[in-house]
């Protein structure tokens, strides 16, 4: 005898994989029990009367709850009658929900199964598996068998943050999934960090000429969010459980605990730190996480934004650098508003970095990632004297000389802070680049000096 909440766990499955029409409820119903009980109408009447608007967002265990709850499905085992028996499995996959208006705007990738998702990746099923669950069989497997590459990398605050790089097969599939999937899933307006079109002068710009610039730091920025948001967020577009799921495996990575034991003394990692990376999280150094970050930061960005629009202020953030500028009224509320963003911080599952906090009125040197906004973004007056003045030792006495530092391409490394020089300020940025065009550089195109 199939106990009841089995059947109803079966009946659930038949019905969602069918469009949710009275009609299809009591069809399905009819053929999963292989007979047309007099009671299987009025059944799927009170289930349609339950479920008429969200039928589609109901799990099969919401739905067979649904259904073990209803006193007709318990009364048609009673009376002196043959107790029906469930006939047919169904093993169909649940019909998807019409997509909204605006996930239907995306246009993305139809990939309905897991099969699908392997064909679209370029990989065999078995590979995909592979790639996908190999970190959750084995917690601390042999560095052949890793897909990533780990490296430890200073901060400039202290301490030292883990760059997670995946392998070249695993760095492809995320590479197609950010560039076919997660480019088509606009982010905030306020987010200027990771997005074509926006860069860390588009973020300082916002906060130039303001009386006061408030900047905070989101902690642990990537290894805060966890796998879970990311597999909330793919079927939040649309995809199956089972399809968001193994997209979310393929973005997410678990670091081995003999990787974490690697910082000692001063650089040593603290308990939630390691927590957090031991954890299924997102990888900092995968293509996919920058995106996937300002997608699960979309929340955060709507009520900080409306929290300084109430103040009269801006805000907007570069990856876990949180700026809010304004007048009176943000200076006037300062110790309650760092107190709200915290609190909004936490409720969508991140944390501020007090530490970091920095409140910086017209008097000082307002600086956003770098840039200087007292007035317009600019770069700090020491950092373009000490640049100009290697580029004119570099005109007057060759370059040879030039790189204290020994970098391995000394003529790539000026370009590309002349280059930044410019991009912020281009008035600057011309005077630095001839200088740097009369240079005499010696032959070949990319020397080691």
């Amino acid at each position: 005898m199939i106990p009841k909440h089995a059947i109803a766990l079966a009946l659930a499955d038949t019905m969602l994989a069918r469009d949710a029409t009275l009609a299809n409820l009591i069809a399905s119903a009819t053929w999963a029990f292989g007979h047309p009980w007099p009671w299987i109408p009025a059944l799927c009447e009170q289930i349609h009367a339950r479920t008429p608007e969200h039928f589609y967002y109901v799990s099969r265990h919401e739905l067979a709850r649904i259904i073990f709850d209803l006193d007709l499905f318990h009364d048609a085992w009673e009376g002196e009658g043959p107790a029906p028996q469930l006939k047919r499995y169904c093993l169909d996959l649940p019909v998807a929900p019409p997509a909204p208006d605006w996930l239907a705007a995306l246009a993305l990738p139809a990939l309905p199964s897991v099969g699908d998702l392997a064909q679209w990746l370029q990989v065999r099923p078995g590979e995909l598996d592979w790639f996908a669950s190999q970190w959750r069989v084995e917690p601390t497997p042999a560095a052949q068998l890793q897909h990533y590459h780990y490296r430890w990398v200073p901060k400039r605050s202290g301490g030292v943050r883990l760059i997670e790089i995946p392998k070249q097969r695993l760095r492809a599939m995320q590479a197609t999934i950010l560039r076919e999937l997660l480019d088509r899933v606009p982010a905030h307006p306020a987010a200027h960090g990771f997005r074509r079109g926006h860069s860390c002068v588009t973020h300082a710009a916002l906060h130039s000429g303001q009386r006061v610039v408030i900047r905070m730091d989101l902690k642990d920025f990537f290894p805060s969010i966890p796998a879970s948001r990311i597999h909330a967020l793919f079927v939040k577009l649309g995809y199956s459980q089972t399809v968001a799921g193994v997209l979310a495996r393929l973005c997410v990575n678990r670091v081995p605990a003999g990787v974490l034991r690697e910082p000692a003394g001063g650089n040593a990692l603290t308990w939630t730190q390691r927590q957090a990376l031991r954890a299924p999280h997102l990888p900092q150094g995968s293509p996919c996480s920058p995106a996937l970050a300002n997608a699960c930061a979309w929340r955060l960005d709507v009520r900080l934004e409306t929290l300084a629009q109430c103040l009269g202020a801006r805000y907007s953030r570069y990856a876990d650098d949180l700026v809010f500028s304004g007048g009176r009224a943000l200076e006037r509320s300062l110790d309650r508003f760092h107190a709200q963003v915290g609190a909004i911080a936490l409720e969508e599952g991140f944390a501020i970095n007090t530490r970091k906090t920095r409140m910086m009125r017209a008097g000082v040197r307002q600086q956003v990632t770098g840039i200087v906004v007292n007035h317009h973004p600019n770069i700090a007056r020491g950092e373009f004297d000490v640049l100009k003045a290697t580029l004119t030792n570099c005109v007057r006495h060759g370059p040879q000389g030039q790189d204290r530092d020994k970098r391995p391409d000394f003529r790539a490394w000026l370009a590309g802070k002349v280059a930044y020089v410019t991009m912020v300020n281009p008035r600057r940025g011309a005077r630095l680049q001839r200088l740097f065009d009369a240079i005499a550089w010696p032959a070949g195109p990319h020397p080691r000096l």
